[in-house]
């Protein structure tokens, strides 16, 4: 993700939400190449074996629509498409060996490059105020809220954003584990995203996250008079290598901030709005009583 002058780096779609700025989402930036080179060596192999399209998407379990949209670059092939036209196009292993490059070409770019950027933290602090964060979400949650979006993403699409949010979540496992902090506005915690069901599975994957060690859990009440949180939702990431960036937000955009003055005023921002929300203990309280009345 780059950067420009003012030391803020945008990108066209949020990812904690389900917002992007493009109408046809279909296949972007980098990963669009790689997909390429994979249909384009798939279409070599199947030619070479003298299978038509339909003759391989029925040998392997696909439609010859799906093939064709593989070949071209226009869907990312699962794994087990990879085996199986490595099995049937007797490609000894060359094209099952695509499966990395492949896993990493399913989300996009930006999703990639926060996903490396919460990777390199020893402390992630957040602060969200319309939906649960993408960290703290459940597969169902984030699945309902890109079902929302419009205009709509296509089923292809939500499964790719849905399965990019949940591999981010391998940071609870890392070590040394990063501090992770969040903040939650009580609203986030009353929305029935995706139905009462779905919403009382995800409070209580709040209270499980909660109990990690390394993992504080903080709920801003919405009776609080003071607030400095009112310009929106933010987070702050300090990176291993000593440095602190700031990561924004808003409808149609993300934005990266480097500049460390900016990064400063979000660091200032944060640890306030930390101090006016419960306190962790008071949180998990909260988060429990909301699940058992929802």
């Amino acid at each position: 993700m780059g950067l420009d002058s003012g030391g803020a780096g945008r990108t066209d779609c949020t990812t904690d939400g389900a917002d992007g700025s493009r109408w046809d989402t279909g296949v972007e930036d980098d990963s669009g190449a790689v997909l390429k080179a994979v249909g384009r060596q798939i279409k070599l192999w199947r030619e070479a074996a003298g299978l038509s399209q339909a003759e391989l998407g029925a040998a392997i379990g696909y439609s010859e629509e799906m093939v064709s949209c593989v070949e071209r670059g226009r869907r990312a092939p699962r794994p087990e498409f990879l085996d199986n036209a490595d099995r049937v196009l007797e490609a000894a292993g060359k094209i099952a060996a695509m499966q990395g490059d492949v896993a990493e070409a399913r989300y996009p770019k930006k999703v990639r490059d926060l996903a490396k950027l919460e990777d390199n933290a020893v402390e992630l602090g957040a602060y969200s105020n319309h939906n649960m964060h993408g960290l703290l979400q459940t597969e169902e949650y984030a699945r309902a809220l890109f079902a929302m979006r419009r205009p709509a993403y296509g089923e292809d699409e939500i499964d790719s954003h849905v399965a990019a949010r949940m591999a981010r979540q391998e940071i609870y496992g890392r070590r040394p584990a990063p501090l992770l902090t969040f903040v939650l506005e009580e609203v986030t915690l009353q929305r029935p995203v995706g139905g009462r069901t779905v919403l009382r599975r995800q409070l209580q994957r709040l209270l499980d996250i909660g109990q990690l060690r390394h993992v504080e859990m903080q709920v801003m009440p919405t009776d609080r008079e003071e607030h400095a949180g009112m310009a929106g939702e933010l987070r702050v990431l300090k990176i291993k290598d000593g440095t602190t960036v700031g990561y924004s937000e808003a409808q149609l955009t993300s934005r990266l901030i480097s500049d460390p003055r900016e990064v400063q005023i979000l660091e200032m921002r944060y640890g306030m709005i930390r101090a006016q929300a419960l306190t962790p203990r008071e949180s998990m309280a909260f988060i429990e009583k909301v699940r058992g009345e929802t």
